[in-house]
């Protein structure tokens, strides 16, 4: 019989080795973390990435993916998603979307968060704590039985009353052997009918949110997307299974933002 729909179900096996990939990505990510002050480079902090997968033996799930020059994706204050490290200095104020997919034994774990480097302006500061709560709003609909809709319409129904908007053109995604795979998971309820989640499903759930326009533009480099009205933006990220029970992080890290 064909199946209702083209979203794999993981096996105990495979599930496994998520678990795996999810924890080393998150390993690394948290290492990255440390390393985001002001007077280093955007392009320092990529090629410590790159040295971080070569201790643990595993690569970029980024770095050449349709010519991606990068092995994460770093992206500062409106840069929004697909920054690629170069000689940007950071400063204080900024803040800093580390963005880590890693392919370990093949399998692929990703996660993202965004990091505040010093004092803040008080709406970042509500951009930051929003868009992590909005991940989490988010997971806490990712229960076998329910439907994808109501996880993504959860992202923008908690942060647009706030005063936030989500970006339309790039959402979360399944993922497993491949970076990307079915299902597409946006930040804002899809129309049509909805797949059901069930045990077994992984899911990179990852909100990107904008303090101000949800418009966006691409930089001349072909992969930077900003904000248009160049306020900030944020993007926190977690691969998430889909269980009997609660929902699993594979890419588990404690919970708050750091640098606030």
């Amino acid at each position: 019989m064909a199946r209702r729909h083209k979203i794999k179900i993981k096996t105990p096996h495979e599930i496994g080795r998520m678990r795996i990939a999810g924890a080393t990505a998150s390993e690394i990510l948290m290492e990255l973390v440390k390393a985001v002050e002001p007077g280093r480079t955007t392009l320092e902090i990529d090629q410590l990435a790159a040295d971080l997968m070569r201790q643990r033996d595993c690569k970029s799930a980024f770095l050449g993916y349709r010519g991606f020059r990068g092995q994460i994706c770093i992206s500062v204050n409106e840069e929004i998603v697909h920054g690629i490290g170069g000689p940007r200095k950071i400063q204080p104020g900024d803040v800093v979307t580390l963005d880590v997919g890693v392919v370990k034994s093949g399998w692929i774990g990703d996660n993202a968060i965004t990091v505040a480097v010093g004092d803040v302006t008080d709406e970042t500061r509500r951009l930051l704590v929003a868009t992590e709560q909005s991940l989490f709003e988010a997971i806490s609909h990712a229960y076998a039985g329910k439907r994808l809709a109501d996880l993504c319409g959860s992202v923008e129904e908690y942060v647009a009353p706030l005063g936030f908007t989500v970006v339309r053109e790039f959402v979360g995604h399944g993922v497993g052997r491949d970076l990307h795979e079915e299902p597409q998971v946006p930040n804002y309820r899809p129309q049509g009918k909805s797949p059901i989640l069930e045990p077994g499903m992984i899911l990179a759930i990852e909100p990107m949110v904008n303090a101000g326009t949800r418009s966006i533009r691409i930089l001349d480099d072909g992969w930077t997307v900003v904000t248009a009205d160049g306020k900030p933006s944020a993007h926190f990220e977690h691969t998430v299974l889909i269980t009997e029970g609660e929902p699993e992080l594979l890419t588990w890290r404690e919970r708050g933002v750091p640098g606030l």
